[in-house]
């Protein structure tokens, strides 16, 4: 009978220990969740507030405060933070001076070239079709040939060409800028990009005629002509080669 007692009371204390344990993990799990929630919440929270101050940053006339939102947004890339916010900053300032133009007294107050060059950089590891977009729409209206050049360059990098559409905006920038200021690093750029998207190009009449135009002309650096031939030369290579091929 005390056996018996005994074996009733352990069991009782098993149990009861079995229910204290459960409640404890299920206080435990709450708090955890809970702590989860508010960290999610406290995280949006501060990402929203970051989105806003970099594109008060970014929108502001001031070189100094978008040089910060430029670094804040080079940060973001590198980290994997595309967010809208970030495109939109990204996109403004790369744009700056040139489709949103500030002036006073008929002076341009917002024209800052190492801006939009550092922008269509960071665009150029954002591998999608509205980077692509607007980097194009850079390329066919920016003067400076140092934001041409990155501008092309992160088109290169990219390596969207639908249509075409990429390699005509390259070809039209180049053209346009041959005959009013021709630069070797912009036609340097140019040719890598040529490069990069010559296998997703239909009509390589176009990046041919552009390569040879930049081979003749001296007024590029010898160094720059030279590749201009290479390239050339690997893509008549490679349609003579698919060529034997059908």
């Amino acid at each position: 009978m005390k056996k018996t007692v005994s074996m009733f009371s352990m069991l009782s204390i098993l149990a009861a220990s079995s229910f204290l344990f459960a409640q404890e993990q299920s206080v435990q799990k709450q708090e955890t969740t809970t702590t989860k929630s508010e960290s999610s919440v406290e995280d949006e929270y501060l990402s929203d507030i970051d989105g806003v101050v970099i594109l008060s940053l970014a929108n502001s006339d001031e070189y100094d405060n978008k040089l910060t939102a430029m670094q804040f947004l080079e940060d973001a890339v590198d980290s994997g933070n595309v967010s809208e916010d970030v495109m939109k900053a990204l996109n403004q300032l790369a744009g700056e001076g040139i489709s949103t133009q500030s002036r006073t007294n008929g002076r341009l107050m917002n024209n800052f070239p190492d801006i939009r060059r550092r922008a269509c950089l960071a665009l150029g590891k954002v591998k999608t079709e509205e980077s692509k977009n607007y980097l194009v729409k850079v390329t066919l209206a920016e003067n400076e040939p140092m934001v041409i050049a990155a501008a092309v360059n992160s088109l290169g990098e990219i390596g969207i060409n639908g249509n075409d559409e990429v390699v005509d905006a390259i070809a039209y920038a180049n053209r346009r800028n041959q005959i009013l200021n021709p630069t070797s690093s912009l036609a340097f750029e140019v040719i890598a990009a040529y490069e990069k998207l010559a296998e997703n190009t239909n009509n390589k009449k176009i990046v041919i005629d552009s390569l040879t135009k930049i081979a003749a002309d001296y007024h590029y650096a010898t160094p720059v002509r030279s590749k201009a031939m290479k390239v050339l030369k690997a893509l008549n290579e490679g349609g003579s080669s698919n060529s034997s091929k059908k």
